[in-house]
């Protein structure tokens, strides 16, 4: 199915209540850069926290990635601020720090196999264990960036030690591809309506300073979510594609 046939299949998959999409156990939702569980599960997470689901974040690289020309923010400074950011971002969700994992993988070269990537996946895995996850939600496969598709390659690696746990992937880039772009069949899975949180899911959105504002003003190259994006994936519903098992 073409890319923008399937996005528009996912904009009118059914929708469910919280309890339909996760089960009756906790969350566990995998990011792969601070800010992705803020775009793509903000809604999600605020939903949970406020049902008082159990919650867990993985947040699989360091975001080092998204302005590399800066000297203000060398990388050690940038990451520390994109984890500062997220931190501040799921609080207004409801999440607690203790309740994120921060994985550190080199962004733009998370490993989707090897030895990297398989401690990633026993990361996921321990991290639906602590919160007895009925469900895992990460970045769709065919995002067109690859440390989202590397994170679903991971969460794929951690399915074996999921017994029962439904997956979900959640498109983020992906509703920038190409409309002729290939992606594989229709897709099944739910809508959740967010729209009782999407004030909170703005402000967590914009808690990512660095990649929502000129913070970092010494790299021209720099990385900036821009608004028409935001305001795609700030609407009334997020969207969850199944993953068979």
């Amino acid at each position: 199915m073409r890319a923008d046939a399937f996005l528009a299949a996912a904009d009118t998959l059914p929708l469910a209540s919280l309890d339909e999409l996760a089960g009756p156990g906790g969350l566990v939702v995998v990011a792969p850069h601070p800010d992705d569980e803020s775009l793509g599960c903000g809604g999600l997470i605020a939903a949970a926290c406020a049902a008082g689901r159990p919650v867990r974040l993985v947040v699989v690289s360091d975001g080092c990635g998204s302005h590399t020309q800066s000297r203000l923010y060398p990388p050690d400074t940038l990451r520390t601020l994109r984890e500062a950011e997220t931190l501040r971002a799921v609080a207004v969700l409801g999440l607690a720090a203790e309740d994120v994992t921060f994985l550190r993988l080199p962004d733009a070269h998370v490993p989707s196999d090897g030895p990297a990537a398989e401690a990633a996946a026993a990361a996921v895995a321990r991290a639906a264990s602590a919160c007895g996850a009925g469900a895992v939600f990460v970045t769709w496969r065919h995002d067109p960036h690859c440390d989202h598709r590397a994170a679903a390659l991971i969460v794929a690696l951690a399915r074996p030690r999921l017994p029962g746990v439904r997956i979900y992937e959640y498109p983020v880039w992906g509703w920038t591809l190409p409309p002729e772009t290939e992606v594989g069949p229709a897709p099944t899975g739910l809508r959740l309506d967010v729209s009782a949180h999407r004030e909170a899911k703005a402000h967590a959105v914009a808690a990512h300073e660095s990649q929502t504002t000129d913070l970092i003003s010494d790299d021209p190259q720099g990385f900036r979510l821009e608004p028409a994006m935001i305001d795609r994936l700030c609407g009334p519903y997020e969207r969850f594609v199944a993953v068979p098992a």
